[in-house]
């Protein structure tokens, strides 16, 4: 008898056959948990609500953030030691990584995906790579006088092969057009407002919004303008008030816009502002448990989510936007880091670092659908991120 056939007569040809071909499944469900303190990636699938892989090796992820090729099959990760590693998400595999900085916290991906730039303090500046190789393209300092270079933040994709990016030290924002690497073009914005700490691009790519650190108020810049202007938005909205010690810096980075409002951490303030969008004046503000750090809105604005920096770490509270009140306070467990909503806001990821676990919730219902084992859980990136401006 020849071997394929005593294969098939004890049944062993079909399952050799599987096993040979390759299980294959989309991306476009999955999403990565940064493990803060082990340096490690657990990899999730949002629709089983269930960890399905992990990579570890990624160095110093105790400020990481994750953005996503075109096709969400790669993740690309910044780790604060300077570390970019390019990260495969189906084979749960590193395929590239360097050292680029001293000391980072973050990047973006340009709109068609060939460019992958990381915001540096150490250097101050931002390095620009190719997406399929992590081949350096383009370095451009963030020198603002003779010898001295600015810590940066706020790195945004713009449309183009942009970034506009927020100088700390400097006090200014900068535009860099990567359309051709071995050449950027860089428009300045000097004088902008005292410590700009994070931004966000509104989701139509016209306004750059940097919040300032050292004094109240935002930045804005419409980049449809030619050249682009700077305009001040909410100067003042503590004036008169002693302004409490802040103990985390808040982000912007959670695209909570709402229709035509956007919702925004105040600095130092146990409030959230809103801000009518075609005239960009406030026209509310919502008190809340505590200082803000992540405002972020559902996908479809009916909500508004919002974390604290200590000592009311523990709690969430949801905002419904048509009544501009908060509707909820959840405590999902100690120190929550990062909120994160599935495509279509369905539901809700939260880490809790340290109750080491990953909440995902109903927000509808505000009913725990599941909760996660994951160590030190930080931030939490989906791939639904790699279709969307700003993220």
């Amino acid at each position: 008898m020849r071997r394929r056939d005593t294969l098939l007569a004890a049944g062993l040809l079909p399952l050799l056959a599987a096993c040979a071909t390759p299980t294959l499944r989309g991306s476009g469900d999955l999403g990565v948990v940064v493990q803060r303190a082990r340096g490690a990636l657990s990899i999730v699938d949002t629709s089983e609500r269930r960890v399905i892989g992990e990579v570890a090796g990624l160095g110093d992820l105790s400020h990481a953030s994750v953005v996503f090729s075109r096709d969400g099959r790669l993740a690309y990760v910044f780790g604060r030691d300077g570390g970019l590693t390019m990260v495969d998400l189906l084979t749960q595999r590193i395929v590239q990584r360097v050292m680029q900085a001293g000391n980072s916290i973050g990047g973006a991906i340009s709109a068609d995906g060939t460019l992958v730039a990381a915001q540096n303090y150490t250097p101050g500046g931002i390095k620009v790579f190719d997406a399929r190789t992590l081949a350096l393209v383009a370095d451009v300092p963030a020198e603002f006088a003779p010898g001295q270079c600015s810590r940066v933040v706020g790195l945004v994709d713009l449309p183009g092969q942009r970034f506009a990016y927020s100088l700390f030290d400097a006090d200014a924002i900068w535009i860099t057009d990567c359309s051709d690497p071995a050449h950027p073009v860089t428009t300045r914005l000097p004088g902008i407002g005292r410590q700009p700490y994070d931004a966000l691009v509104t989701p139509d790519g016209r306004h750059y919004i940097a919040g300032l650190f050292g004094e109240d108020g935002l930045a804005m810049v419409d980049l449809w303008a030619d050249p682009p202007r700077v305009q001040r938005i909410l100067g003042g909205y503590g004036r008169g008030q002693q302004p409490l010690p802040v103990y985390k810096m808040p982000h912007l980075r959670g695209w909570a816009v709402a229709g035509r409002q956007a919702y925004l951490p105040a600095v130092g303030r146990h409030e959230v502002l809103v801000v009518d969008t075609a005239t960009w004046q406030e026209v509310g503000r919502i008190p809340v448990a505590g200082q803000p750090v992540f405002v972020m809105a559902r996908p479809d604005g009916r909500q508004v989510w919002v974390n604290f920096a200590v000592p009311d770490y523990d709690r969430v509270q949801v905002i419904d936007t048509p009544s501009q009140r908060v509707v909820a306070t959840l405590e999902p467990g100690q120190a929550v880091l990062h909120m994160e909503f599935t495509p279509r806001g369905e539901a809700v990821w939260i880490s809790s670092r340290d109750a080491h676990r990953v909440s995902v919730i109903d927000t509808a219902s505000l009913r725990t659908l599941a909760q996660l084992d994951v160590d030190a859980p930080s931030g939490i990136f989906f791939t639904s991120r790699a279709a969307r401006m700003g993220f």
